[in-house]
């Protein structure tokens, strides 16, 4: 089967120069970005690529009020149609759109821009990467397909994006939680903090579940997980040398990138050691697999 992925291109024309582009101001920014030109509402169409695919219809209310009071003030950013003469795809504003179409207006303030296939998906998912109310494993996800599909390290994502390169190193780790930790952070009812403390634990879920039932802060959580039972496939052995930071950064940057836990131990006077993998199911290790053998 061929493989119809974006390669990996580094930084292509360059990942700040494309953050230039994606300006996230609200409806209600005084500093707007002067359009281009006005394009009638039916000749925009949304990109069919676009990552994300969920909006929230309360917030999207909120915009179409703000829209219907002070107008488009942050114009969409759009590439010529490739298919169509005389029409536009989104590149980055759908729900600017979207919200639009809600309060009927007749066009749309717009920047056109010429990007190829591959920089509409990379502009999409660093706009969705920008958005305030993203949650930890959307923006995780952001971060690791700006990695995976286009190369760039976490260095370079935190110059661009501003953010400190913990802020993702840490971020990215989450993606190695099961699933049902996830979701409880999609859902807002376990914040980044708290799945922090249950990074590379196989009790995860178990105690995931302890917090949000009893509502604790998260130095309440970091309380609960050192205090219950070290997962069995990791027995913690008493009076084992604590891990320097940069094996803690390693192991940290493996889970990330293998979404299992990782555990690495170095042998005492040599320069060799271990590393153990804990995946939670075959799944899991089928996806290991396939990473291993580039398939």
């Amino acid at each position: 089967m061929a493989d119809n992925r974006p390669k990996s291109r580094g930084l292509g024309r360059g990942l700040s120069a494309l953050m230039a582009d994606v300006d996230t101001g609200s409806a209600t920014s005084e500093t707007p970005r002067r359009p281009d030109m006005r394009i009638p509402i039916e000749q925009v169409h949304p990109n069919p690529n676009q990552p994300r695919r969920s909006f929230n219809s309360d917030a999207l209310a909120e915009l179409a009020s703000s829209i219907r009071e002070k107008g488009i003030i942050q114009p969409l950013i759009v590439r010529p149609s490739p298919n169509q003469p005389d029409h536009f795809e989104i590149v980055a504003g759908e729900r600017r759109w979207r919200a639009a179409q809600q309060v009927q207006l007749h066009d749309v303030p717009v920047l056109v821009r010429e990007f190829d296939d591959t920089e509409v998906l990379e502009v999409a998912i660093i706009e969705n990467i920008q958005r305030a109310d993203l949650n930890p494993v959307d923006e995780a996800a952001g971060y690791r397909q700006l990695m995976e599909r286009f190369g760039h390290t976490q260095d370079q994502l935190a110059s661009a994006l501003g953010k400190s390169r913990s802020h993702i190193a840490n971020l990215l780790r989450l993606l190695s939680l099961p699933d049902t930790v996830q979701t409880l952070m999609i859902e807002g009812n376990l914040s980044a903090g708290h799945a922090r403390t249950l990074v590379g634990r196989d009790d995860a879920e178990e105690i995931a579940k302890r917090i949000v039932k009893q509502g604790l802060s998260v130095r309440e959580a970091e309380k609960l997980a050192k205090e219950a039972k070290e997962p069995s496939s990791e027995p913690k052995k008493r009076g084992k040398a604590e891990k320097d930071a940069d094996t803690k950064q390693i192991e940290a940057e493996l889970m990330a990138q293998l979404r299992m836990g990782v555990s690495i131990d170095h042998k005492p006077g040599t320069e060799g050691g271990t590393v153990t993998l804990h995946y939670r199911d075959f799944a899991q290790l089928d996806d290991l697999l396939r990473l291993l053998s580039g398939t």
